[in-house]
């Protein structure tokens, strides 16, 4: 059993937070040995650690008030505490996350120990959700549709006028929805720091957030993933809506988009390829004569058809292992992964959807309940 050590904090570093499933603002160090959990963090944080079966050692076990009393600067003094905790805790090498703090690794590698920057090894431990884990995803998740359906509902009863949607007098635009949707968020206690409420050919350049006023007939592509306060967990969906008529091209992308995201769901269950899923959509958009990365050329950016992956896990991060693209990644159950399928042309839009699943070991359950028509 490989020892680990962590430096970081448990609010937005997801390998810190998988293992101490407690809010800690500050970096402390975390230490597994031989099985065994031990935090070291100040005496501010003991009791709130203790009941998550954590070993929790106060600074002051390993020096902190003596140091202090010396005059030294406090970036020292902790160095010099992690220093004396590592080996006392009786670690001679560990493997850490990739996002281990080079000053510290250097501090402690000059002592003797043996530190392995391990990406897939933490990676790997935060694959299958538990009990807390899709609790969290759940609640994101529901508190996610129900913002949904509050963007959806100003849509619905926006009205044109000289070119531009109005709601109650005052002009529809993405930053209003988005206004409307951070409220919903945080009835539901979730947490946002961006969302995607981009207009027409905002839509086909990337992660455009979206801004501005919202015309008849332009879709609007609504991307949500806001992470559960409580325990740490995303959510993650996306929606097209248009108000007004919708063009012959527009109900054409959503078709066969909506074909696509069934087709990958059938085909999601525990050891499927996710580059096969991948291939499998990207053969919808073929035959359809529109281009995807499976059928570029080699060195071509593309701006138009299907240019970007299929799916990816979701979790304590909301872009995470494993992925559903070109690149090799076996699904294994207790995955929660994206299907999210899409269509656009540059300059003008497009449309996705996006579906939260979960894997299962005889197929998948769709974690989100939500309409898919384009019309609000």
């Amino acid at each position: 059993m490989s020892d680990v050590l962590i430096y970081a904090d448990s609010m937005g570093d997801a390998s810190m937070r998988n293992e101490v499933p407690v809010p800690v603002p500050d970096p402390f160090l975390y230490v597994e040995k031989d099985g065994e959990r031990h935090a070291v963090v100040t005496s501010f944080e003991v009791s709130r650690l203790e009941p998550s079966g954590i070993s929790a050692h106060p600074m002051e076990e390993f020096g902190y008030d003596e140091l202090l009393a010396q005059g030294l600067p406090r970036d020292e003094v902790l160095m010099q505490v992690i220093e004396r905790a590592v080996p006392q805790l009786g670690v001679k090498e560990a493997r850490v996350p990739t996002t281990f703090p080079v000053g510290v690794a250097d501090r402690l590698r000059a002592q003797g120990v043996e530190l392995t920057p391990d990406r897939d090894f933490f990676a790997e431990r935060r694959r299958v959700k538990g009990d807390v884990g899709l609790t969290g995803i759940r609640r994101a998740q529901r508190g996610t549709e129900a913002a949904m359906g509050a963007a959806r509902e100003l849509l619905r009863n926006a009205e044109a006028s000289n070119g531009t949607l109005t709601l109650d007098g005052e002009e529809l635009t993405s930053e209003r929805i988005k206004a409307r949707i951070t409220e919903v968020f945080n009835e539901h206690n979730l947490v946002s720091d961006e969302m995607i409420v981009a207009i027409g050919g905002q839509a086909a350049s990337g992660h455009d957030m979206g801004s501005g006023p919202i015309a008849p007939g332009q879709a609007v592509v609504i991307d949500l993933f806001p992470r559960d306060r409580e325990t740490g967990y995303y959510a993650d969906m996306t929606r097209t809506f248009v108000v007004g008529d919708v063009s012959e091209e527009l109900a054409e992308y959503h078709r066969l988009v909506y074909e696509a995201l069934q087709r990958s769901f059938d085909a999601v269950k525990a050891g499927a390829e996710g580059s096969d899923i991948f291939r499998l959509v990207c053969d919808v958009f073929h035959e359809a004569g529109q281009p995807t990365q499976l059928s570029k050329q080699p060195g071509e950016v593309l701006s138009n058809g299907f240019f970007h992956g299929l799916g990816h896990g979701v979790g304590l991060e909301v872009h995470e292992p494993p992925s559903l693209s070109r690149d090799p990644s076996r699904l294994m159950a207790g995955d929660v992964i994206t299907l999210e399928p899409g269509l656009y042309r540059e300059g003008w839009g497009g449309v996705r959807l996006e579906d939260l699943v979960l894997v299962t070991e005889d197929g998948a359950e769709n974690l989100t309940d939500f309409p898919y028509d384009l019309t609000p």
